[in-house]
C-alpha cells in the first residue's frame, strides 16, 4: 500500500467583541474573503472553518455574497463547521451552566444560518483544562483540536501524535486532535513547496496517519507582510494546488477523519495552553528567569526534548498579574450568579445575550496582541456588564450599600449605587474607587490600567535577537519592532493602583499616601490621621443623582504645613482622539492627550463625543489643577506602542482650604 497522509486543514477566524468597524472591514478584505474565494475555486481541497459568533453575525450581514460561497462550499461537503462558545470565551474561565449555553448558542446559530450543525469545536487560545470536558459532550461535541505540546507535556511521543485521542472527565468523553507545532510555524510563512514536501514526509503505511492543523485565519493576509505573501504573490494558491496535485497528501474535514479511524487511546493532558502562552502568563521577574531557562536548554540544543518539562503558568495567571483582568472576571462571575439564580420568567434574551458579551476572552489577558491593553476591548466587556446589571437590578433589587470582597484580594470593597451611579470603593486604606459606573452612559470611568513591568520591555532597547533567513516570510513571534518612540521614562511602572481619589500629604517634598479608616463599613465615611501631625482628615463619598461627591474636611483648627493631593484617573472612551476635549465655557482647552495645568482652577468640563456624554468636574474651593494623558506601554503584532489608559487628574488645596471643607463634585451628563 502507498504511502498517504491526511491534511486536516483548519483555520479559526475571530475579532474581539467591540472591535472598530474599520478593522473589521479591513481584515474581510485583506484576508476573510480572499480566503474563502480561493478555497472555494478547489472543492477537491476539504478543510474546516471556525468563525466567531459576533464575528459571524457581522459578515453575515456586510458580506452575504462571501458568506454564500461559504454556504455552498458546506453544501458540497468540501468545508466543515467548527464551533465554540458563541462569544469565543475561554471555557475553562466562566461557569459550566454558561459554557453549555454559549456551545449550544453558535452550534444553533450555524446550524440556522449555515445550515451544519458542528460535531467539533474550536477551544479558545486551546486553554485545556479538563473540566470542559462534561459541557463539551452535554453540548453535542465529538472532538476539539488542541496542541500537540499538550500531548507531549503527558509524556506523549511527538511521533505518535498522528491521530486523534480520548479524554474522559465525570462519565463523559471528547476526542482530541493535536495541532502540530511545526505546521504552525510554517503555515503560511516558509514557500509553499516546502510545506508540501514536510507534508508528504510525514506519510506511513498506516491509512490513519494524520498531519494536523488549526490556526488562525488572520495569519493568512492579516499579519504583518502576509496578505502579499498569500495573495499577491500566489502563496495559497500554490499550496491548495501542490496538495491537491500530490499522489501522497489527502486533505480531509474532520469529520470524515473521524469516522473512518480509531482513537490511539485515552489520554490526561494537564492544564495548559500553547507553548506560546507560558511565558504570556507570567509576571516579572518569573517571567525572565523562564524565558533565560528557555534560550538556555535551545542554546544547549536540549530544547526540543525538554520544552514539555520546561513549563511557565496558565492561562489563569492572567487574573493573578492584571488586577484589572482580575475584577472584570469576578464582577462577571457575580452577575452570572445573579442571572441564573432569577426565577425563569424573570430571565431574559437580552440578559443572556449580555452576560455572554461580557465573557468574551481577548481583554481577559495579553499577549502578542493588544488584548487587555486596549481600552475600547475593556470598554465592551464593561459596557455589557453594567447594562446587564441595570436588567438585573429592575427584577432583583439590590440595597444601596454592600461590603464584600468581590476580587479575593483580602480586603473588602464597599459597594454604593443609586441606581444611576455605582461607586467601588476599596476598603484597604486608600479609600479610592476602583469603578465607577454611570448606568446612564453604560460607562465604567474607573476602567484605567495600572502600568506593571512586562517581560518584553527589556527588548525594547535591546539589539534584535532574531534574523529571519529562508526564501519565505517572518514569523510575528519572530520580529518586534515599534510602533511609537519608546523612551525609558514611558517604562516606569506605578507605585499605586490607578484608581479614583487616591489621596497623600505633600509636605517638605515628601508625597505620603494617607491610610484611612472606618466606624461602619456600610458608610461611605473615612477618617486619615495625617503624617506627623495631631490631626485627622475626613472623607465622604455621596451619590445623588448623576452626581459623585467627594468631600473633605480637616478636623483641626491649627495650621498645618502642607497641601492635601487627590489623584482622579478617569477612563474616557476617546483617549487621546479627536472626540475628546477639555472645554470652560465656550473655550475648548485642548485634548484628552494633552497635558493641562491651572491656578485657582474650580470648574472643568470632559466632552466625549465618542461616549455620548459630559462630565462636569467642580471644586466648591480653588485648586491647583494638572492633567495628563497616561500612557502604557505594551507589544502588538505590529510591535511596541504606547496606549492612553486615562486621563490623570491631580488637584491641590492648602490645609486653610480644608479647614472649611472642600467638595469635589463630577456629574456625568448624556449628550442629546
Amino acid at each position: 500500500m502507498a504511502k498517504t497522509v491526511a491534511l486536516l486543514l483548519g483555520v479559526h477566524a475571530h475579532q474581539p467583541v467591540g472591535n472598530f468597524e474599520s478593522v473589521l472591514e479591513d481584515a474581510h478584505a485583506r484576508c476573510y474573503g480572499p480566503f474563502l474565494r480561493v478555497m472555494h475555486e478547489y472543492p477537491a481541497f476539504h478543510f474546516a472553518i471556525h468563525i466567531s459568533g459576533w464575528l459571524l453575525e457581522y459578515m453575515l450581514e456586510h458580506f452575504p455574497e462571501d458568506m454564500e460561497l461559504l454556504r455552498e462550499m458546506v453544501r458540497r461537503g468540501q468545508a466543515e463547521l467548527f464551533g465554540a462558545g458563541f462569544t469565543e470565551p475561554v471555557l475553562a474561565s466562566i461557569p459550566a451552566k454558561d459554557r453549555l449555553g454559549q456551545i449550544n448558542t453558535l452550534s444553533s446559530f450555524i446550524q440556522q444560518k449555515l445550515g451544519e450543525t458542528p460535531q467539533g469545536a474550536w477551544l479558545t487560545e486551546r486553554v485545556w483544562e479538563s473540566s470542559v470536558v462534561p459541557s463539551l459532550a452535554d453540548a453535542g461535541i465529538q472532538y476539539v483540536t488542541v496542541d500537540d505540546y499538550h500531548f507531549m507535556c503527558a509524556g506523549k511521543d511527538g511521533k505518535s501524535l498522528d491521530g486523534f485521542y480520548t479524554a474522559e472527565e465525570d462519565g463523559r468523553q471528547v476526542d482530541l486532535f493535536p495541532i502540530s507545532e511545526a505546521l504552525r510555524y510554517r503555515l503560511p510563512f516558509s514557500p509553499a513547496d516546502e510545506v508540501v514536501a514536510y507534508l508528504e514526509s510525514l506519510a506511513q503505511d498506516n491509512t490513519q496517519a494524520a498531519a494536523v492543523y488549526f490556526d488562525d485565519i488572520e495569519k493568512f493576509g492579516i499579519w504583518p507582510e502576509t496578505y502579499h505573501w498569500v495573495y499577491e504573490k500566489g502563496w495559497l494558491r500554490q499550496f491548495v494546488e501542490g496538495v491537491l496535485n500530490s499522489e501522497i497528501i489527502k486533505p480531509m474535514k474532520y469529520s470524515d477523519y473521524h469516522k473512518q479511524a480509531r482513537t490511539k487511546g485515552v489520554v490526561y493532558l494537564p492544564t495548559t495552553s500553547y507553548i506560546e502562552m507560558n511565558e504570556w502568563t507570567l509576571p516579572v521577574p518569573a517571567a525572565h528567569h523562564y524565558a533565560d531557562l528557555v534560550a538556555q536548554e535551545r542554546q544547549h540544543q536540549r530544547y526540543d526534548v525538554t520544552k514539555p518539562f520546561v513549563r511557565g503558568g496558565i492561562w489563569r495567571n492572567f487574573m493573578m498579574r492584571y488586577p484589572e483582568s482580575n475584577w472584570m472576571h469576578k464582577r462577571m462571575l457575580a452577575l452570572s450568579k445573579r442571572y441564573h439564580g432569577l426565577k425563569p420568567t424573570q430571565q431574559t434574551a437580552e440578559m443572556l445575550r449580555l452576560l455572554y458579551e461580557a465573557q468574551a476572552n481577548d481583554a481577559y489577558w495579553h499577549g502578542l496582541f493588544g488584548g487587555l491593553y486596549l481600552p475600547h476591548l475593556r470598554r465592551a466587556v464593561y459596557h455589557a456588564l453594567i447594562r446587564l446589571e441595570r436588567l438585573l437590578d429592575k427584577v432583583d433589587k439590590r440595597p444601596a450599600a454592600q461590603v464584600l470582597d468581590l476580587d479575593l484580594d483580602g480586603h473588602d470593597e464597599l459597594f454604593i449605587q443609586n441606581g444611576l451611579l455605582q461607586a467601588a470603593v476599596k476598603l484597604d486604606g486608600t479609600a479610592a474607587i476602583v469603578e465607577l459606573d454611570s448606568y446612564l452612559l453604560n460607562q465604567n470611568f474607573g476602567d484605567t490600567l495600572t502600568r506593571q513591568a512586562e517581560h518584553y520591555h527589556r527588548k525594547i532597547h535591546a539589539a534584535p535577537e532574531h534574523h529571519h533567513q529562508s526564501d519565505g516570510i517572518a514569523n510575528p513571534h519572530e520580529q518586534m519592532g515599534s510602533k511609537h518612540e519608546i523612551l525609558p521614562g514611558d517604562l516606569e511602572v506605578d507605585g499605586h493602583r490607578k484608581a479614583m481619589f487616591h489621596d497623600s500629604w505633600l509636605d517638605h517634598g515628601a508625597n505620603i499616601s494617607l491610610q484611612y479608616h472606618q466606624d461602619d463599613a456600610l458608610k461611605a465615611e473615612f477618617n486619615a490621621a495625617l503624617p506627623g501631625m495631631n490631626a485627622v482628615l475626613g472623607k465622604q463619598y455621596k451619590l445623588e443623582e448623576n452626581t459623585l461627591k467627594v468631600s473633605y474636611k480637616l478636623l483641626s483648627t491649627n495650621k498645618l504645613p502642607g497641601r492635601l493631593r487627590v489623584e482622579i484617573n478617569l477612563a474616557m472612551p476617546s483617549c487621546d482622539g479627536p472626540a475628546g476635549r477639555f472645554s470652560q465655557g465656550d473655550h475648548i482647552l485642548g485634548g484628552f492627550g494633552q497635558p493641562l495645568s491651572m491656578d485657582e482652577w474650580q470648574e472643568l468640563f470632559l466632552d466625549d463625543d465618542v461616549l455620548g456624554g459630559t462630565l462636569a468636574l467642580q471644586s466648591s474651593s480653588p485648586a491647583s489643577y494638572f492633567s495628563y494623558p497616561h500612557f502604557s506601554v505594551s507589544q502588538s503584532e505590529a510591535g511596541f506602542e504606547k496606549i492612553m489608559q486615562a486621563v490623570t487628574i491631580i488637584l491641590e488645596w492648602p490645609c486653610e482650604a480644608l479647614v472649611s471643607g472642600v467638595e469635589v463634585s463630577i456629574k456625568f451628563i448624556k449628550n442629546k
